[in-house]
């Protein structure tokens, strides 16, 4: 259990930052590293990265941060900050400043031993920070004696809503699922219903994700749909979150969310002082009682048992690697209580498989061919294909590397041109993204290819288009352009323009929303009643106007411009609006005015009475005769 990032040194505070979701604990981080000459910060996604990357160099320029993910380097000539995932943290650079965020991953399955090998061997040569849930003090406590603990809370209610469907739901809400299915459906969902959403999930490049984010954030959508992603470091204004399922596929099964699972997304709703809600919708069932008062109070299970695997590799052989992997904690170790050993990660997986390859066997003759072959399997399956398919990948990368020295330029630009194409729907650009991020793994890997600075161009170049066509899919797919265009700037309270030119089409701000048939308005290309009814509310507060001006011209036209059917339907016109109904007396008919409620109770009121006086004119013409006999009282019988 050697010390990393600053080894040899002694080291200074260490302070375990601990608190909900949304208590700013990465705001505090990245305040206190910049207050050092030098740092790192470690977070849990490629996305929070880059997201603090942007923070700091926008804060301190370009030429002293560094960045650095499994699929991004960016590192200027004079560092002295550095942005990175948890697993890319640079070590042995003797760093002022260490931090970690969401420490609490120090007991996931799957990525939880690398934050514990953070936890037990990451310091600062003056500062070292943990951030993460309080359920891990007591382990801080117990393997970090020399920490201290800083604890925040929210500076606002987090309360229990139950459940609601997505038509009430109100804006700015985030609704999550755990699958992209999930993801998509709730999506289209939303759409039909309220004019559209943007999605963010982990999976998306990080140019996709801040595009969709934008979309939300700047108010030309009013609601998102989220995998769990939204848990970690995403800032949004979002007042409310619902879950659209209760369970996930973990990777191994479909288990049911923990308390602080849940809280972790849950406390996403609210910013500051703002009081925040969430909830469950569609097929999800409403929340026990006692996860409520969990995730309220924010009173949680302490986590008891760190994942842990061993630091000290034996590179002699395919078998000591193999074996140093799966050596236990040291029982000798007082620490060793709190650790278990982790299960076999994707990368040992590989290794073991790949090793076993006769060809790549022949080549394992040295300790540095051993290193290189658990190097390359370190890449991670960003395509999610089968771990055959993968293996044999890794295989062939390790024979280039090892008879070359060099993955060979010409068969790496043909596995990028490959995917170098914007053609296809969202499955189809979401699966070159995947596949691109292998090549950008490989290509910032340093010595691996000829002209490397090139292809990390080249990659990243890729991955934009691709990142650019999917956000035109996603949004293409989600949002209906014409109704945001329309709540938007509602909501900013702005005076629409809006026309009905002579064939009654109703343009708002450059956008065909439906026609305007008299008195009634038909949204353009409605498929739901949903759908009308947002298109309804987006577009009555600029159809006000056209409804009075509409209302006088009918109030002031001569009866030769009003007729009736032979069916007694009511005509301006070409246009319906209204129709005869029953009468206390045959002779005295009443008229029903074709308005729509929108155009409210004036509109209405007024094109009521122009019919009922056309009524009563045209009878008063036409049934003269008629009318004088029935007030003539000397006739009877």
């Amino acid at each position: 259990m050697a010390g990393t990032l600053g080894a040899g040194v002694s080291p200074g505070r260490i302070v375990a930052v601990l608190g909900p979701t949304n208590t700013g604990k990465t705001h505090y981080a990245l305040e206190r590293m910049l207050a050092h000459r030098t740092g790192v910060i470690g977070l849990p996604l490629r996305l929070l990265a880059r997201e603090v990357y942007d923070k700091i160099v926008a804060l301190r320029g370009p030429s002293v941060v560094a960045l650095v993910t499994g699929e991004e380097r960016i590192v200027p000539d004079r560092v002295q900050y550095w942005v990175a995932t948890v697993e890319a943290m640079p070590t042995e650079i003797g760093a002022d400043f260490v931090a970690v965020d969401e420490i609490q991953l120090c007991a996931d399955p799957d990525r939880g031993h690398v934050f514990t090998d953070r936890l037990l061997n990451a310091r600062g040569h003056h500062e070292t920070l943990f951030m993460g849930a309080d359920t891990m003090r007591s382990a801080i406590a117990a393997l970090v004696p020399k920490a201290q603990f800083l604890k925040r809370e929210r500076f606002s209610d987090l309360t229990y809503t139950g459940s609601k469907k997505i038509s009430r739901m109100k804006p700015r809400s985030a609704i999550v699922g755990f699958s992209v299915d999930q993801v998509y459906a709730m999506a289209e969902l939303i759409r039909r219903q309220r004019g559209g959403c943007a999605v963010v999930m982990g999976a998306l490049s990080p140019r996709t994700r801040n595009a969709q984010v934008d979309l939300y954030q700047n108010g030309d959508v009013d609601f998102l749909v989220a995998t769990d992603a939204i848990g970690m470091g995403l800032n949004l204004d979002v007042t409310h979150i619902a879950f659209s399922a209760t369970s996930k596929f973990d990777g191994r099964r479909i288990r049911a969310l923990a308390p602080n699972e849940m809280a972790q997304i849950a406390g996403r709703a609210g910013r500051y002082t703002t009081p925040g809600t969430f909830g469950v919708t569609g097929e999800a069932a409403p929340l026990p009682d006692e996860y409520v008062e969990a995730i309220q109070d924010s009173r949680f299970t302490p986590i008891k048992r760190l994942q842990w695997r061993n630091d000290k590799l034996r590179f002699g052989s395919a078998k000591h690697l193999i074996a140093s992997l799966e050596a236990p904690p040291d029982p000798e170790d007082n620490r060793s209580e709190w650790l278990t050993r982790a299960r076999e990660a994707d990368d040992q997986v590989a290794f073991r498989t790949v090793s076993e390859e006769a060809e790549v066997a022949a080549r394992l003759s040295t300790p540095k061919d051993v290193q290189l072959l658990w190097d390359v399997c370190r890449i991670p399956d960003f395509r999610g294909i089968s771990q055959g398919e993968h293996a044999e990948l890794l295989g062939r990368i390790y024979g280039f590397l090892h008879d070359d020295g060099r993955v060979p330029q010409g068969w790496f630009a043909t596995q990028v041109g490959r995917i170098d194409r914007t053609d296809g729907n969202i499955d189809t650009l979401s699966k070159r993204l995947a596949y691109i991020r292998t090549w950008t793994y490989v290509a910032q890997r340093n010595g691996w290819i000829e002209d490397e600075g090139h292809w990390r161009g080249e990659t990243r170049a890729v991955e934009d288009r691709l990142s650019d066509a999917l956000h035109a899919r996603l949004t293409e797919k989600f949002v209906d352009r014409r109704t945001s265009v329309l709540m938007r700037r509602l909501k900013q309270k702005e005076s629409l323009v809006a026309e009905v030119n002579e064939t009654g089409e109703v343009i708002v701000e450059g956008e065909l929303i439906g026609k305007l048939e008299g008195f009634r308005f038909r949204p353009e290309k409605s498929t739901t009643p949903e759908e009308e009814k947002a298109l309804r509310a987006a577009s009555v507060a600029a159809l006000a106007p056209e409804f009075h001006l509409r209302a006088d011209r009918f109030y002031n036209a001569p009866d030769t411009e009003i007729d009736f059917t032979e069916q007694g339907g009511l005509m301006w016109g070409e246009l319906a609006v209204g129709k005869l109904v029953k009468g206390a007396d045959p002779m005295k008919p009443q008229v029903e005015a074709f308005v729509d409620d929108e155009a409210g109770a004036d509109v209405a009121q007024k094109v009521q009475r122009r019919l009922q006086h056309f009524i009563d004119r045209k009878i008063a013409a036409l049934f003269e005769p008629l009318l004088a006999m029935s007030r003539d009282e000397t006739l009877t019988g």
